[in-house]
């Protein structure tokens, strides 16, 4: 029975119970809102996930491919949830490069050492709003 039960596991409540999102509803609207894919086509969240599957998904900014090895309906520890997927190699690299151009241009944009003061301030605005 526990094995039927783990076959019809929904892709928003396995994304919720392998700790992509915080939420099932959180899935859920990704999901409706085509940020997630199964096996090359949108998906919906009632969606039975089975195990060989490619689940490519937007988490925060970094897109990540995974394949899934295991089935669950319940959001245990993350240690547990990490033996539920694997992620392909290429999304690791990408998401590697992502986050070092990422860390490269906050090295390139300038940071004032403090905020500025009331009278900076009006000027920054003025600055804006003229354009001189």
């Amino acid at each position: 029975m526990s094995e039927e039960k783990e076959k019809t596991v929904r892709i928003d409540k396995w994304l919720w119970a392998a700790r992509f999102y915080k939420t099932r509803s959180i899935a859920r609207q990704m999901i409706e809102g085509g940020k997630v894919d199964y096996n090359g086509s949108r998906a919906k969240p009632a969606r039975p996930v089975e195990i060989g599957a490619v689940i490519k998904l937007l988490q925060g900014n970094a897109r990540r491919e995974i394949v899934v090895l295991g089935i669950s309906d319940t959001r245990g520890p993350a240690k547990e949830a990490q033996l539920l997927y694997k992620e392909t190699e290429e999304s690791i690299k990408r998401r590697e490069e992502i986050s070092r151009m990422n860390k490269e241009l906050a090295l390139i944009n300038p940071r004032p050492d403090t905020k500025p003061n009331k009278k900076e301030r009006r000027a920054l605005i003025n600055l804006k709003q003229n354009g001189f």
